[in-house]
């Protein structure tokens, strides 16, 4: 295996990335290297859906087939190797299909059929026997002596922002909300990937590409929970337990929580929420279940201890999963892309087991002190007070804006995003999002003419919601995004974060600082292109980093 697509990947003087028995997350050599062969197959699928695209012809199951495949294989999704065997059989069911759409439809259109290669004419085995030898064929790096390792960094930064693309087109395709754009997009991708293009201007160019699509996927996400389950309102969340039977539901998935709200309805059951799961509380529809409790614990990388205490079943809906430990390996559910090799696996969005389990659990025996903390603050309800905002910044009550937020990790140095938190003047203001909040969101950090300093915006993909409430308040300003009082200090970790980047960028958002190390992936000579075209920093000291902040600003 050779795995560096997440920030925890394995670091050395000599090289970084994850190359041994098992990944940094757990992964094993065997989940990895069928991991590669499954995206490999999926960029064939993408050379003939692109090609047929162009000529009139599409085939939207397939798209929404890569959409799964895709997310399966990001950080901490899937670990089941017998999973992904049966991906790559279905992937390859589906290239065929797709090569045989290309083929009519250029036909229909007195054309020749390209004969393509690479991907397009790969023929995985049958067993996963036969395709772990086919691995190196694969393999992220499989042609770095050929290609060079800019290239080879700039595809790289291609794959893992597609990935999150797909995460996100994916978490909405589910509440209905599609684009074909997204899908043609991730097509042309796809098909630049199997063409091994290695002119790293070229391959920026498809990046950023891919920042706008993940723009769009952000908006249809966004769409479908607001359309689902309301806009999310200024909401106080209980976050310590209640006596009673339990269930945590973990991932992203607003659906699943949904549906096992449902099954649970009337049951005696309370059902409380962990990592990005929290900013469900704020969604009207499902607050109005009430026995949706609070939320439990914090951001992933806890999990291990924080299931272990959980007196109920636990269900992972998305990603985020780390390996379950035996002190609850026997009563954790996945869902969706998510699978570990002898865990339960839902498949048909059925949960009545999950409330069987929790009435044969012993749930809490007592309530714990009440503690609560507020959340909600998306885009209608900050611009709902945006003349508040604007005034307070007109009049200098309010200084300056951090957004301090993405995901958060184990590795050292992601103190630094709570210092920063803590020490920024008193007359700023904080937003943030995604599970790095979880490092300072219990903190007092007061207010400012009413308004709270600290506003919780909402799980990673609410990013599209921050840059709303930026867009709109840069008009009311009269200026551009950058000229705004706000600067981006963003954590990330995995894929999902990659895109978001890959948004900012596309959307000309300068001078965000990303910490707390650059991804492993990009070379010095892309870093170096980032730095100079977006400004891009890295993280450094929490003080002189709000100090440098502030001084551009002024």
């Amino acid at each position: 295996m050779f795995c560096y697509q997440c920030e925890q990947t394995y670091r050395s003087d000599e090289a970084a990335g994850c190359a041994g028995a098992k990944g940094m997350c757990g992964k094993d050599a065997t989940t990895a290297d069928l991991q590669d062969i499954l995206l490999y197959v999926c960029e064939g699928v993408g050379q003939y859906l692109h090609r047929a695209r162009q000529l009139g012809a599409t085939d939207i199951d397939a798209d929404r087939f890569i959409l799964f495949a895709f997310f399966t294989t990001l950080t901490n999704v899937n670990f089941n190797a017998a999973k992904f065997v049966e991906l790559i059989q279905q992937a390859s069911q589906i290239r065929d299909r797709a090569k045989a759409l290309y083929e009519d439809a250029a036909r229909a259109a007195g054309k020749s059929p390209e004969l393509l290669s690479g991907p397009a004419a790969f023929t995985p085995a049958d067993n996963m026997a036969g395709l772990l030898t086919q691995a190196s064929e694969a393999a992220v790096r499989k042609d770095a002596a050929i290609l060079g390792e800019d290239a080879v960094g700039a595809r790289a930064l291609i794959l893992y922002g597609l990935k999150g693309v797909c995460a996100y087109a994916h978490h909405a395709r589910v509440l209905g909300e599609e684009r074909d754009a997204i899908y043609a997009t991730v097509e042309h991708a796809l098909d630049m990937l199997a063409r091994e293009e290695r002119d790293v201007a070229t391959l920026l160019d498809e990046a950023l590409a891919l920042g706008r699509a993940n723009f769009l996927a952000m908006e249809a996400l966004d769409a479908a929970n607001t359309g689902a389950f309301g806009a999310p309102t200024p909401t106080s969340v209980r976050v310590t337990p209640i006596k009673g039977k339990a269930i945590l539901v973990s991932g992203h998935d607003l659906k699943d929580l949904h549906a096992i709200l449902e099954a649970t309805k009337d049951k005696g059951i309370n059902v409380y929420t962990h990592g990005e799961m929290l900013p469900a509380h704020s969604y009207p529809k499902l607050k109005a279940y009430p026995h949706l409790a609070g939320n439990y614990g914090g951001a992933w990388q806890e999990q291990q201890k924080e299931f272990a205490e959980f007196p109920g079943p636990i269900v992972m809906t998305s990603n985020c999963l780390i390996e379950p430990q035996p002190r609850y390996r026997g009563r954790i559910f996945t869902a969706g892309p998510v699978g570990w090799a002898g865990v339960r696996h839902i498949a048909d969005e059925n949960f009545a087991v999950v409330a069987q389990a929790a009435q044969a659990l012993p749930g809490f025996t007592e309530d714990a002190p009440e503690q609560t903390i507020t959340i909600g603050f998306g885009r209608e309800a900050v611009l709902g007070v945006a003349d508040k905002v604007i005034d307070a910044v007109k009049s200098g009550a309010i200084r300056h804006f951090f957004l301090v937020g993405g995901c958060d990790g184990a590795a050292p140095g992601r103190n630094y995003y709570s210092d920063f938190a803590d020490e920024a003047p008193k007359d700023t203001v904080i937003l943030t999002l995604g599970c790095g909040k979880y490092r300072f969101n219990k903190h007092d950090f007061g207010t400012i003419d009413g308004l709270p300093r600290l506003l919780d915006m909402g799980q990673c993909n609410d990013a599209y919601s921050a840059l709303v409430v930026a867009t709109k308040l840069a008009e009311a300003f009269g200026v551009g995004v950058n000229e705004l009082p706000l600067s981006l200090i963003v954590s990330w970790f995995e894929q999902k974060a990659a895109a978001v980047l890959l948004t900012l960028l596309a959307l000309g958002v300068r001078n965000v600082r990303i910490g707390p190390t650059l991804p492993a992936f990009l070379t010095p000579a892309l870093v170096a292109v980032l730095v100079e075209k977006f400004g891009v920093q890295p993280v450094g000291d929490a003080k002189s980093d709000i100090a440098a902040s502030l001084a551009r600003a002024a």
